[in-house]
């Protein structure tokens, strides 16, 4: 996930409800619409979706967020913003939301079923940004794309919220350089350990404990790597700038890959983040390279899952 347009050339170098547009012909045969309208200056970064046909994006204008029906397109503000960016979000099997605070330091944790907040987190220091989350099986984990470390809301035995959370700094081949840092995070295909790409030195890192190896590739490189999806063994890294969703194969323990394809479609506007339903992936326009306002339009797109 990137941040404000200034940053991404560093890096690659109440709402009423909204009608879903009509379906293209290479979708014609699928009942749910190929891309749909998000609100008005709503900047979108982030995409959830859960086990529902059901997607959830977080705005970086002032940290509201949208739920919208794939089914029909149509969605709606279920939760009012605090005022700051909500970046990453990734949903959990308890229907609660993981929203990252970007420049505010910080993160909550949303009852994606009626918008309340159930726990909001200040993470230590200054300076952060807070940009992506993975959920674990015993916690959830953020990015910083400031910072070499990683933040962790560990659960309790039955998914309990902590009162705090913990910051785990990273060490080994993970090291800062000017520009964007650490950006989307996942887990490894045997959930032993996390993914975490550097945007910029387009490196993808394998994490345990904090402890970080560069995941080998084949010489492939993530230049403007952004938000990450795993499915399987598969990983797909939304490359942002270049408009390009790469797709790779990896081992089960996450320590190789081999590239697989590159999806591209001309609809694409500076994706940040891929979340996937059924067979299509479904990615936010951010559209960094347009100056945004009240009125600048956005939306979210589909392409086959391939």
């Amino acid at each position: 996930m990137s941040r404000i347009p200034a940053v991404l050339a560093a890096v690659v170098v109440g709402l009423s409800l909204t009608t879903a547009a009509p379906a293209t012909a290479e979708g014609a045969h699928h009942p749910f619409p190929t891309e749909f309208p998000l609100p008005d200056g709503f900047r979108p970064e982030g995409i959830a979706i859960g086990t529902a046909p059901t997607a959830y994006f977080g705005s970086l204008a002032d940290g509201d967020l949208y739920r919208v029906d794939l089914r029909t397109g149509r969605g709606e503000v279920f939760s009012q913003g605090p005022g700051t960016s909500s970046v990453g979000l990734k949903i959990d099997h308890r229907g609660r939301l993981f929203v990252a605070g970007g420049g505010a330091g910080d993160a909550r944790v949303v009852d994606s079923r009626n918008g309340a907040i159930l726990k909001s987190y200040k993470f230590p220091g200054t300076g952060a940004f807070v940009n992506d989350v993975v959920v674990a099986d015993d916690g959830a984990y953020f990015s910083d794309s400031s910072k070499a470390v990683l933040y962790k809301i560990a659960f309790g035995r039955h998914g309990e919220l902590p009162d705090a959370a913990t910051a785990i700094p990273l060490t080994g081949d993970f090291v800062l350089t000017p520009g964007f840092n650490g950006n989307g995070v996942a887990r490894t295909p045997d959930g032993k350990a996390l993914l975490l790409v550097q945007s910029s030195t387009g490196q993808l890192h394998r994490v345990v404990d904090g402890v970080t190896k560069v995941v080998d590739l084949g010489g492939e490189k993530l230049t403007a790597g952004d938000g990450l999806l795993l499915r399987g063994r598969t990983l797909y890294v939304a490359q942002n700038a270049l408009n390009t969703v790469a797709v790779f194969t990896l081992d089960r323990a996450g320590t190789s890959g081999k590239l697989v394809s590159k999806i591209t479609d001309p609809r694409f506007d500076v994706p940040t983040t891929v979340a996937a339903y059924g067979d299509r992936l479904y990615l936010p326009n951010a559209r960094f390279g347009t100056t945004p306002t009240p009125t600048t339009p956005y939306k979210a797109v589909a392409v086959p899952n391939r």
